[in-house]
């Protein structure tokens, strides 16, 4: 039989433990939102420098193109034209890859009737640098820079489209210039409010040093807007795409897609590219 001495030692150490538990948890917790902090840039950017195809695996003519930003990046990108153009698709893509990934988008802005001018941000591609999320803005300027001054293409004949980071990028151009239209597909309502649903047991909007306020750039455009979201999006909640359509002005339209984040576009197939063909005949 255990004497009461021995049982109220065991008792006196129990305290000692739970204090060692909670010191370890706050310094693995500290030690995470640390990591998060100086590390988010890897999180956000997941660039690629080879090329892995052109358009002209799917039987498209194109012009590879470089130009500079106003910070002195050299940046490239592709001109994919179109026989009876009737605008130009400013392509400003997602977080991942480069360009040469968005080949079944630049397809499908090709056979509705429309030149596609798709670069590369800072970092990504055969585009100098490092992502920054003012950098990407730099970059994006240099694109709407190189359009209209360089193809002498009017500001009214060009639709600015971003998918997912790229909707955020998109929105803080258009906010600044008179496009003939914007369209935002699967794209967040800031980077904030994405992080704060991932990591919700961390202070997020304290540690967060990038903002891509897609919602606040996208109240000060004034051009017609068609916003595109999946509710089967895994990564970008449907939500946010409703929020972005409240925070537009009017004209502006809301195509709703079936489909992941990443190929809801394919696979909603007719009903996307229908949307789309009937957004841009109404602008």
């Amino acid at each position: 039989m255990r004497s009461i001495g021995q049982s109220a030692v065991k008792l006196k150490g129990l305290p000692m433990l739970g204090i060692w538990i909670v010191i370890t948890i706050a310094g693995v917790y500290l030690v995470f939102a640390g990591f998060l902090f100086i590390f988010q840039s890897h999180y956000i950017y997941y660039p690629e420098r080879v090329l892995s195809v052109t358009p002209h695996s799917i039987g498209l003519q194109f012009e590879s193109v470089s130009f500079e930003t106003t910070d002195g990046v050299q940046l490239s990108g592709w001109f994919v034209p179109s026989k009876s153009a009737r605008g130009v698709i400013l392509f400003c893509h997602g977080n991942a890859g480069n360009i040469s990934h968005r080949l079944d988008s630049i397809q499908i802005f090709h056979q509705l009737g429309l030149d596609v001018f798709i670069f590369d941000y800072r970092g990504y591609g055969q585009s100098e640098g490092k992502p920054t999320e003012q950098g990407t803005y730099k970059d994006a300027e240099a694109a709407w820079r190189y359009l209209i001054e360089e193809r002498q293409v009017k500001p009214n004949e060009v639709i600015i489209f971003g998918r997912s980071l790229g909707g955020a990028v998109a929105s803080w151009l258009a906010q600044s210039h008179t496009p003939g239209a914007l369209i935002l597909e699967s794209t967040f309502t800031s980077l904030p409010d994405i992080a704060a649903g991932l990591y919700p047991y961390l202070p997020v909007r304290l540690l967060l040093r990038f903002e891509y306020n897609t919602a606040e750039y996208l109240g000060r455009v004034d051009c017609p807007v068609l916003i595109v979201h999946s509710r089967d999006d895994e990564i970008m909640p449907f939500d946010n795409g409703q929020k972005l359509f409240e925070s537009a002005k009017e004209p502006k339209k809301f195509l709703e897609t079936t489909g992941t984040h990443n190929n809801g576009f394919i696979t909603s197939g007719k009903r996307y590219e229908d949307g789309l063909h009937t957004f841009i005949s109404q602008r």
